[in-house]
């Protein structure tokens, strides 16, 4: 990738590589802000050590305030799901893992698809400013949506129809609440890739490009996942 010195200063300006993140997506990153892990720790490590920079972990626990993080300056690199409410205030990476967004419902609701969610005596609950709200807000013409912290937190205190939210997390939950289950398919595919400023030289964006393809190619995110212990695909080649 040649001379990385530029992007260094460019990528991390303060000296250390400030990384944005999301520990609100336990596909995506686990631990505590003191010792975060998961694949996005390992990606924010393997962009450092090629730059030769120190690596710090800015930790949050929902997307949005990564995403802040990351438009006020507070950090250099972020994780996020490509979607075009953030395109003007980050630029993205292509993906390096698709995660899919999925809906619960109680046993005994008359929902069967995530076809059926979109109706006006439906209330689903999101996590406020996730890639799923960004999505539903977009598309849901007649549902409600109630934004909380967490979307299955809402779908409990308030008695809603439907909970969003990614397949993992939603799976598990399910599984320790009985009379829940996870509608079959998926509301939309969310495609997580590497973010930061647009106001970075293209050197800097296409040598976090070409470090995103490479590392998937070589079976570094994959090892990623695997490490902790995380089920998720990997994207195809940009």
């Amino acid at each position: 990738m040649g001379d990385l010195s530029a992007v260094a200063r460019d990528l991390a300006p303060t000296g250390p590589l400030r990384a944005a993140v999301n520990l609100g997506n336990p596909v995506l990153a686990h631990g505590t802000p003191a010792a975060p892990g998961g694949v996005t720790v390992d990606l924010a490590r393997e962009v450092a050590a090629r730059l030769a920079v120190p690596v710090e972990f800015v930790c949050f626990d929902a997307a949005r305030k990564s995403f802040e993080a990351l438009t006020s300056g507070a950090a250099d690199l972020g994780f996020l799901a490509i979607e075009p409410a953030r395109a003007a205030e980050v630029t993205f990476t292509a993906p390096y893992v698709v995660i899919e967004g999925v809906y619960v419902v109680p046993d005994g609701s008359p929902i069967t698809t995530p076809a059926d969610v979109d109706r006006p005596d439906v209330r689903i609950g999101v996590k406020q400013g996730s890639a799923y709200d960004l999505y539903l807000t977009r598309t849901v013409q007649q549902a409600t949506l109630v934004r909380g912290e967490d979307g299955v937190t809402a779908f409990e205190n308030q008695g809603l129809e439907v909970a969003a939210g990614i397949r993992q997390p939603l799976t598990a939950y399910v599984a320790a609440h009985p009379g829940t289950r996870v509608l079959p398919g998926r509301f939309m595919e969310i495609r997580q890739a590497v973010c930061t400023t647009p106001d970075r030289r293209p050197e800097t964006i296409a040598f976090l490009h070409d470090l995103v393809e490479e590392l998937k190619a070589t079976g570094f995110v994959a090892d990623a996942l695997r490490r902790a212990n995380q089920d998720a695909t990997i994207a195809p080649p940009a």
